[in-house]
C-alpha cells in the first residue's frame, strides 16, 4: 500500500515536470539541459526508493510468514503438552498399585496409619499448709506432685468398628497425693521359738516406700461399633456418663476433680456396657452405662449390675443435664451362707446448667446421694440397721480476658452425712489464674482452700480433719498447677 501511493505521487511528479516545458517560455539551451540531470537524477532517486520499498515488502511478508510458523509451532507444542500432561494423570494411582503389590509390609503400614498414641499428665509444685484444730499436721510442707499421668492407645479397625487403652498411671498406691510415706508397722506370726506349739507374735516394721511409682492401671479398654451418630456401644471400661461430662463443661481437671469426684460419690469409669450418641445435630445427647459397679480399679463379679445414665442439651451456649445412679457399687456378692450381702441400694441424683462460649463460662453443678457407700460414707448397703443421705453443690466460673490467659474460680459444698452426722460438712474454693502458651500446655498459678468441720473428710487432696463432732481440719495450697497432653 505505501509502495503505490509513493509510486503513483513520483509519477504524478514527473509528468508535472515533462509538462512545464511545453506551457513555459522557450529557455535557454542551458537550462534546458539542466532540467533533463534534474528529472534523470529525480528518476533515479525514484528507482532506488522503489528498490528500498520492494525489499521492505519482502521483508514484511518474510515476517508474517515466519510469525505464522511460530504460532503454527506454538499451538503444536501446547497439543503435546496437554497430550503429556493427559498421559500422566494415572502415574500416582500406577504407583500407588505398584507400591501395593510390592510391599511386602503392607498391612502393618495399614495398621499404624490407623492407630493413634495420645497421652496426658497433671502436676503441680507447690506449699500446704494442713492443720488440724490450729496445729499443723504431717502433710504440711513444699514438693512436685505428678498426680495422675494417662497413656492412651487407639485403634480404628474400619468406618465402625474402633478401640482404645489407656493406663492410668497414678503416683503411689493406697495413698493420698499429699501424704507423706511413713513405715507401716503390722502383726505377724513368727516361727516357733522355745516350747514346741507356742507361736509367737511381734510387730515388725514393713516399709511402704516401695510402692512410689507402681500406681499402674487400667483406665479404659473397650471394643467401641458406631452404628450411627446417635447410636455408639462400648464393651469394656469406659468413660461413666456424669463426672467426664461434667469435666469437658468444667475445663480445669488439672487443678482439681469435679464435686462428686473429688468427694467419692461418683467415678470416671467402670466396667460394663456404655450405650451414647447425639441427636438433633447434636443439641441433645445422652448415655447409659450398665456396670459392675466397683469402679475400673476393682473389676467385680455381682449377683447384680449398676446403672449410671444422663441427658443433656446445648443449644447456643446454654447446657443443661440431668443424670442419675443406682445399684450395689458392687458389694452384691455371692455368699457361702443363706445370710444377705446387701440390704440397701445405692442411689444418685445428678444435675448441672450454666452458660459457655469464647469469652467465658459460668455453671453449677448439684447432686443428691441416699445409702451410698464411699470414702466419706459407712457402707449402708451392707448395714441391715443404718441409712443415710448425703447432699453436694458446686459453682464455677472462668472468663478468658486475653489471648493465651484465663481466671477462674469455684467453690464446693458438701454433706456427706446428713441424717447421721448432721454436723459434718466440707467447703472448699479454689480461685487462680491461668497460662496456655500452647494448645498441649496449661499452666496456672493457683490458690485452694479446703474445710472440713465436725469429722473428717476425704478428698481428692487427701483426708481433712479428724472424727468428732468438735473437730475442724483446714488445707491451703499455693502453687503452680498444670498439665501437658499430646
Amino acid at each position: 500500500m505505501l509502495k503505490s501511493r509513493l509510486l503513483l505521487g513520483a509519477v504524478s511528479f514527473s509528468t508535472l515536470v515533462m509538462t512545464v516545458p511545453a506551457v513555459a517560455k522557450p529557455a535557454k539551451h542551458a537550462a534546458a539541459s539542466s532540467s533533463a540531470a534534474e528529472l534523470k537524477a529525480l528518476r533515479e532517486q525514484i528507482e532506488i526508493l522503489t528498490a528500498r520499498l520492494d525489499a521492505q515488502e519482502a521483508a514484511t511478508l518474510q515476517t508474517q510468514s515466519t510469525t505464522r510458523e511460530v504460532q503454527a509451532q506454538a499451538a503444536t507444542a501446547q497439543a503435546q503438552a496437554e497430550a503429556a500432561t493427559a498421559a500422566t494423570a494415572t502415574v500416582p494411582t500406577q504407583v500407588k498399585t505398584a507400591m501395593a503389590a510390592n510391599a511386602p509390609k503392607a498391612a502393618a503400614a495399614a495398621w499404624f496409619n490407623d492407630t493413634s498414641i495420645s497421652g496426658r499428665m497433671y502436676f503441680n509444685a507447690s506449699n500446704i499448709n494442713q492443720q488440724l484444730n490450729g496445729a499443723k499436721t504431717a502433710s504440711t510442707g513444699t514438693g512436685f506432685n505428678i498426680k495422675r499421668f494417662y497413656l492412651g492407645v487407639d485403634h480404628k479397625f474400619d468406618k465402625m468398628f474402633s478401640a482404645n487403652l489407656t493406663m492410668d498411671v497414678s503416683n503411689v498406691v493406697g495413698r493420698t497425693s499429699s501424704g507423706n510415706f511413713s513405715g507401716n508397722t503390722v502383726g505377724v506370726t513368727l516361727p516357733p521359738v522355745g516350747a514346741p506349739g507356742a507361736p509367737q507374735t511381734a510387730g515388725v516394721t514393713q516399709s511402704d516406700y516401695g510402692l512410689v511409682g507402681k500406681g499402674f492401671y487400667i483406665k479404659k479398654a473397650y471394643l467401641q461399633a458406631k452404628f450411627d451418630p446417635a447410636l455408639t456401644v462400648r464393651l469394656g471400661a469406659a468413660d461413666m456418663p456424669w463426672v467426664p461430662y461434667v469435666e469437658g463443661i468444667y475445663g480445669y481437671r488439672h487443678i482439681e476433680n469435679t464435686l462428686a469426684d473429688r468427694t467419692s460419690f461418683a467415678t470416671s469409669s467402670d466396667w460394663g456396657v456404655h450405650v451414647l450418641g447425639d441427636l438433633a445435630d447434636g443439641i441433645v445427647s445422652y448415655q447409659v452405662s450398665v456396670v459392675d459397679g466397683g469402679t475400673y480399679r476393682n473389676v467385680k463379679v455381682t449377683r447384680s449390675v449398676d446403672v449410671e445414665g444422663r441427658v443433656s442439651v446445648a443449644y447456643k451456649g446454654f447446657f443443661g443435664a440431668v443424670g442419675g445412679y443406682t445399684g450395689k457399687l458392687g458389694n452384691n456378692v455371692q455368699s457361702v451362707t443363706t445370710t444377705p450381702t446387701t440390704f440397701r441400694t445405692a442411689s444418685r441424683f445428678d444435675g448441672l446448667i450454666g452458660y459457655k462460649n469464647k469469652l467465658f463460662t459460668i455453671g453449677g453443678e448439684y447432686f443428691y446421694a441416699k445409702n451410698y457407700a464411699s470414702s466419706n460414707t459407712p457402707n449402708y448397703i451392707t448395714s441391715p440397721i443404718l441409712s443415710d443421705k448425703a447432699e453436694g453443690y458446686s459453682g464455677f466460673a472462668s472468663v478468658n480476658f486475653m489471648p493465651q490467659w484465663s481466671a477462674f474460680g469455684r467453690y464446693d459444698h458438701l454433706k456427706p452425712t446428713k441424717d447421721v452426722i448432721p454436723g459434718r460438712k466440707d467447703d472448699y474454693f479454689n480461685v487462680g489464674v491461668q497460662y496456655s502458651p500452647a494448645k498441649i500446655v496449661d499452666l496456672a498459678l493457683v490458690y485452694k482452700r479446703d474445710t472440713a468441720n465436725g469429722g473428717v473428710i476425704n478428698t481428692s487432696n487427701g483426708s481433712i480433719g479428724a472424727a468428732g463432732v468438735n473437730n475442724r481440719g483446714t488445707y491451703d495450697e499455693f502453687g503452680l498447677f498444670g498439665q501437658f497432653r499430646f
